[in-house]
């Protein structure tokens, strides 16, 4: 990883991976440089440029201890990439002069769950160009060593779209259940780079399979992922699905879109995820204007529900996460308030001894995944003992997730590059407070 190590981190895992230069389609909507520099133009290359970014600013962990980075999962590239060199044969057909293998895949916005069984599973998009593109896919990895190792990557759905984000929990009953939402990004001129390169591939896509499959999505598992039944809408999407209540109820909090306008809904399924029903909207504050999206929900053991949302005003300097609570089994909801927590977006869990824990991403330096604690069931965080998790060389990175292990120790999954340069990957973070 690029810059200084905290003095309580391991080693971290990485790979001596090939740099690149044509990654213009990687970073699309929050680049750190111009195209035309990841383009390798005015003969700047990726290694100089890592060569001129300053050392990250290392942040002291008070409370927690981080025992392992490591990446978990990356794709490797299968066709020609930059650098391949072509020629006509006899028959005026080209064919591969001097070949190499494009970079390795674009993964992204991971979402770890741990099952009855005790395995882990990891649900994300895969198989990707880059963080805007056509090819995004719904995949799975699993462990069954607390995160020591992982499967290889298993496609669980292939829209004709882009298929982007990926929640999955484990029901009362057993059943997996894996949402995301499907995208036509790529078609739009606002993300430049990504219309160059795909546009033609989006006129290809038949106007009936567009309205077909351009939505939100869950998906059920009734035999541990052996099987998935068939794609059911949502009205929602959130990055990191819904969540399996005490009662057996699933509460799905997210992101609706209606004419360019957006809210946080409340979606409720009483029959397993077979069916969904808008069961209420949690209200911003008067006057409040900002991008207000990707939600995700805990409920306490005290039966108190805690809803945060990811927020992005035009002064960036306040894009602190908001929360909203509902101590009625989520029928309302108190207006949405600042945490004080500057990141996005958010994901929950109560750990064993009371403890809430939220997880984001950071997107301005130092760069990386950060950490908060709650010790009154999110009356007030602990933001002077904010936690790093890992550095990262860009800010296309975050979507952490966490489970707490059997030793009560805390793994936490994400997505960033592992080098400046190089395409998102899958990574975790093992670690634990102090």
């Amino acid at each position: 990883m690029n810059g200084k190590t905290s003095k309580n981190m391991k080693k971290t895992t990485s790979l001596d991976r090939r740099k690149f230069l044509n990654i213009a389609g990687i970073i699309t909507t929050a680049g750190i440089l111009p195209a035309s520099v990841y383009a390798g133009e005015n003969g700047i290359s990726a290694t100089v440029l890592a060569e001129q970014i300053p050392p990250v600013q290392v942040i002291d962990n008070k409370i927690a201890e981080v025992l392992e980075e490591k990446i978990i999962c990356i794709e490797p590239g299968i066709f020609l990439g930059q650098g391949s060199e072509f020629a006509l044969n006899i028959n005026g057909h080209v064919v591969v002069k001097n070949r190499v293998i494009e970079p390795h895949r674009y993964l992204g916005w991971p979402t770890i769950a741990k099952l009855t069984t005790g395995k882990l599973i990891v649900a994300f998009s895969g198989d990707r160009d880059a963080h805007v593109c056509p090819y995004g896919k719904t995949q799975i990895i699993t462990s069954d060593d607390e995160g020591k190792s992982w499967s290889k990557p298993e496609t669980i759905t292939n829209s004709p779209l882009d298929d982007r984000d990926a929640g999955i929990i484990q029901t009362r009953r057993g059943t997996l259940l894996v949402s995301w939402f499907t995208s036509l990004a790529f078609e739009k001129k606002a993300y430049e780079v990504a219309y160059q390169k795909y546009f033609r591939i989006g006129e290809k896509i038949p106007a009936k399979s567009k309205k077909k499959w351009l939505g939100n999505w869950v998906r059920r598992s009734e035999d541990m992922g052996k099987t998935w039944l068939e794609p059911v809408r949502t009205v929602g999407t959130a990055p990191h699905g819904p969540i399996a209540l005490k009662n057996g109820d699933l509460l799905y909090i997210g992101t609706k879109e209606a004419s360019g306008i957006y809210s946080i809904i409340a979606e409720t399924s009483i029959d397993d995820g077979k069916s969904w029903e808008v069961t209420g909207e949690i209200p911003a504050p008067p006057g409040l204007v900002s991008s207000r999206v990707e939600p995700h929900v805990l409920e306490l053991t005290s039966g108190k529900l805690i809803a945060m949302v990811r927020n992005e005003p035009k002064d960036v300097s306040q894009c602190f996460l908001l929360q909203s609570e509902s101590i009625d089994g989520g029928q309302t909801w108190s207006t949405m308030k600042s945490t004080g927590i500057w990141g996005y977006p958010p994901h929950l869990i109560q750990l064993k001894n009371g403890y809430l824990l939220v997880v984001y991403g950071c997107r301005r330096e130092p760069y990386g995944q950060r950490a908060c604690v709650s010790r009154d069931e999110g009356k007030t965080w602990d933001i002077g003992n904010e936690i790093n998790l890992s550095y990262a060389p860009s800010r296309d990175l975050g979507y952490p997730s966490s489970v707490q292990l059997g030793d009560g120790s805390i793994l936490t999954v994400f997505y960033q590059a592992p080098k400046f340069a190089e395409p998102a990957c899958l990574m975790s973070t093992h670690w634990k407070l102090i």
